[in-house]
């Protein structure tokens, strides 16, 4: 109930939201675009699920708050269903605010939703179902196709038939990169990298990571209850760490992938307490937990440079 309560409150926040995120032009300049297109240009464009969400509303006369709601509706489901598998869930929600969800699911809305579906991927994947998990990406680079990058995942993670599910998934990879990645790698690669573009707050995202990844590291036997996940974990937080050296080469494009791995800073946080056995222990751990993201999120509102994309708050219909 209190779970269902969290995802109608944020389902609201997300996407009734009003000019808020720093992309809220461009998004607009999307819904007009897809207006005038014909499906099948829709169907075969960079990324044809939320362009098909942007084609259907702008049909049907709607406005970008509809698009927001699908994409808020994604993002909160693979939160929530990703919570309510660690040992706190409500911990592993508050983990999720300051930046997953009032940065990333209010900022990047195609690259949330492609999150929103790498979340309830990762749930299938800790469960042994690598299948599930390829398939969950494979949805979510429809949004944002950088996802794709995320499907080895399912092969370095397994544990029973590796050799197997390293070629399944290897191909699988190399189809669905070549259908979402290659055609576009060029401009990706002038984009991001090149052109030398730098993501402001870029490196302390990426150590945001960086932190649960290290704690995973050393206490990876007391958080992890499977071997299966352990050597999910394991990968997701030597991912992190190899951020940490490429955010100097271009921070924007790290920055990008590194949102993928903030699934990361939920699963450890949210189980941190387990590395004691006293419970005053776990009692000040969860404590300190909360205050570590309340400061996050007093010190991007204060202090980011781009804040004010996000204040004040507006939502539907109140906005002025």
């Amino acid at each position: 109930m209190f779970v269902g309560l969290i995802w109608v409150f944020f389902f609201l926040l997300i996407g009734l939201r009003f000019e808020v995120g720093g992309d809220w032009d461009s998004y607009l300049r999307h819904l007009s675009y897809n207006h005038d297109r014909d499906f099948l240009g829709v169907l075969t464009s960079g990324d044809p699920g939320y362009y098909l969400i942007n084609y259907f509303v702008a049909k049907a006369g709607g406005g970008i708050a509809w698009v927001n709601s699908v994409c808020a509706a994604i993002i909160m489901t693979g939160v929530v269903r990703f919570s309510r598998s660690q040992p706190l869930p409500w911990l592993a929600i508050v983990v999720s605010v300051p930046y997953l969800i009032i940065v990333v699911a209010m900022g990047y809305t195609r690259q949330s939703a492609a999150l929103g579906f790498l979340l309830l991927g990762l749930v299938s994947l800790s469960n042994k179902n690598s299948l599930w998990f390829v398939f969950w990406v494979v949805l979510g680079s429809t949004f944002h196709k950088s996802a794709v990058l995320m499907l080895p995942m399912a092969a370095l993670a397994s544990t029973q038939r590796r050799l197997w599910n390293f070629f399944w998934i290897g191909v699988a990879s190399f189809i669905f990169a070549y259908i979402f990645v290659f055609d576009s790698a060029g401009d990706l690669w002038s984009n991001y990298v090149e052109a030398d573009y730098e993501s402001q707050g870029g490196l302390v995202r990426v150590l945001m990571n960086v932190v649960p990844a290290v704690l995973f590291l050393c206490f990876k036997r007391k958080l992890a209850v499977s071997e299966a996940e352990r050597r999910l974990w394991t990968w997701m937080s030597l991912a992190a760490l190899l951020c940490l050296p490429l955010v100097v080469i271009s921070s924007t494009a790290t920055d990008r992938v590194a949102l993928y791995l903030i699934p990361l800073q939920l699963y450890v946080f949210a189980r941190l307490h387990l590395i004691f056995s006293d419970s005053y222990a776990r009692a000040v751990t969860v404590i300190s937990v909360i205050f570590y993201y309340a400061l996050v999120q007093f010190v991007w509102l204060l202090f980011a440079a781009n804040a004010d994309d996000w204040l004040p708050y507006q939502m539907y219909p109140f906005a002025s």
